[in-house]
């Protein structure tokens, strides 16, 4: 990974393990100075024990415990966040959860709302919080992390996959309502990753999580998931200066070559490539469906 982010500084949301935790390995391994949030204040503190390991003595790690889809909590991270890094410059939105699994109708409706809390408006918060600052800089970058709900129907998984693509049109729409004060947003698909929420699905067994998808999981604990690391360097890359000006795109860590797309900016900048659109007929060669 060639990508700098020396000087700069991002506050990183579900860090305590998993993506998050990689993804600030990565940033500061970068030359980032991070600030880390996660609602388990324990498995936070021994995350950030790890990170701060790798730091140099001009970088910070910091760790707050936080619950994104409280506002009060979103408020006080931010705030300690700028007071101590007024350069902050950078926002991961990677907290996440899957939510209840199973039909629709039979799942909880207490945890349905919750899981949309937290993968939806949970970075809406954290956006709404952030963005005064770094509009006041005139520069900045937001990744948020979708998830194959955002792409596909995910049955039994329906409070996930609702909330992931509300989040990738969220992402495409304040892309354009900021573009203007030189701040990039841009959403990632990590790829099928071995971490707690495959822990998950497979506890639930094929019962709620539905054969196919429970089939997938086992097939996908066996062969060892996609990379942490691989998507974690695509964050990195679009935190970093070389990304400058793509944004609002979903970009995938495991099939796109976003190594080079900084040579592309024009072609994104003109093209709906690595957005969510709607496929009409002739789109597939058909000739039907067009007045």
């Amino acid at each position: 990974m060639t990508e700098r982010l020396d000087r700069r500084a991002a506050v990183i949301t579900g860090a305590s393990q998993g993506l998050g935790l990689e993804i600030a390995r990565a940033f500061v391994r970068a030359g980032a100075s991070v600030v880390l949030c996660a609602r388990d204040a324990v498995a936070l503190q021994q995350a950030t024990e790890a990170v701060r390991a790798l730091a140099g003595p001009d970088q910070t790690v910091l760790a707050l415990a936080s619950d994104v889809s409280r506002q009060q909590d979103v408020t006080r991270l931010v705030t300690t966040a700028l007071d101590r890094l007024p350069h902050l410059d950078i926002l991961v939105n990677n907290a996440g959860v899957y939510g209840p699994m199973g039909p629709v109708e039979e799942a909880a409706w207490d945890e349905w709302v919750q899981a949309v809390s937290v993968n939806l408006l949970g970075s809406v918060l954290m956006c709404r919080a952030l963005l005064p600052h770094l509009k006041g800089r005139r520069h900045g970058k937001i990744v948020q992390l979708a998830g194959g709900g955002a792409t596909r129907p995910m049955p039994n998984f329906s409070a996930y996959a609702a909330s992931k693509v509300a989040v990738l049109r969220f992402a495409e729409t304040l892309a354009g309502e900021v573009k203007e004060y030189g701040i990039d947003v841009n959403a990632v698909a990590p790829g099928l990753l071995n971490t707690r929420l495959l822990d998950q699905l497979l506890e639930a067994g094929p019962e709620r999580a539905g054969r196919e998808m429970y089939d997938r999981s086992i097939r996908q604990r066996e062969e060892g998931g996609a990379s942490l690391q691989r998507a974690a360097e695509l964050v990195v890359f679009l935190a970093s200066a070389g990304s400058d000006g793509i944004t609002g795109r979903l970009i995938s860590a495991v099939w796109d070559p976003w190594e080079t797309l900084a040579e592309r900016r024009q072609t994104l900048e003109q093209t709906d490539i690595y957005t969510l659109r709607r496929i009409v007929p002739k789109d597939r060669g058909l000739d039907w469906g067009e007045r």
